[in-house]
């Protein structure tokens, strides 16, 4: 079901960017920053699946 990888994929990028975009608001860092620092951490949760 290459299909359904490729829209969870989707779903997690744009759920990402959205966490990122709304942090650097609050926070005044650049968005860019704090999407790698939240796609390196998400090493440590990779048996973790976001609920659908």
């Amino acid at each position: 079901m290459q299909i359904d990888k490729d829209l969870n994929k989707t779903k997690e990028s744009k759920i990402l960017k959205a966490v990122a975009s709304s942090s650097a608001i609050e926070s005044g860092e650049s968005v860019q920053k704090i999407e790698e620092r939240l796609l390196k951490q998400k090493s440590k949760f990779n048996h973790l699946q976001l609920a659908n």
